[in-house]
């Protein structure tokens, strides 16, 4: 076989293999969190390693709700319940080696977020407006 010939299959089978690993499903740990600005200070164990994200956040309590682990195919949705009974809506759009894309959408906001994020690395995302000092988050970790 030529060595131009070893190239070209070499290269078809790669263009084969790409879709096949871009399909792989995903597993995401996702976490529901409140946000609160009410008095004193108050910080969730279970939320110690967000610390460093939500600590930059100008609430002062914070507390997980809610805690599911997903496994997300891409370009399927899949829908996350808060409290209250709003749900936001939560896609694996694209997959790379060890990044993933998420595309976060909340229907009632008419929002949709595109957020890429390495895999030892999450997202925070605010997913409701703040009422009464009080507001909840997303977090989503892929290969938790």
């Amino acid at each position: 076989m030529t060595t131009s010939r070893m190239v070209a299959a070499a290269a078809a089978v790669a263009l084969c293999a790409a879709p096949v690993l871009a399909r792989a499903d995903v597993p995401v740990r996702v976490r529901v969190v409140k946000g609160s600005r009410q008095t004193p200070p108050r910080f969730d164990p279970r939320l110690s390693d967000l610390k460093k994200q939500l600590s930059r956040l100008s609430y002062s309590q914070w507390e997980q709700v809610k805690e599911q682990d997903l496994t997300m195919s891409p370009g399927k949705t899949e829908f996350v319940e808060l409290p209250g009974g709003e749900h936001v809506g939560l896609t694996v759009v694209d997959v790379r080696g060890d990044t993933v894309t998420f595309e976060v959408a909340m229907a009632t906001r008419n929002t949709q977020s595109r957020l890429t994020i390495d895999k030892n690395q999450r997202i925070v995302h605010q997913v409701s407006p703040e009422k009464g000092g009080v507001a909840y988050f997303m977090s989503a970790r892929a290969w938790p």
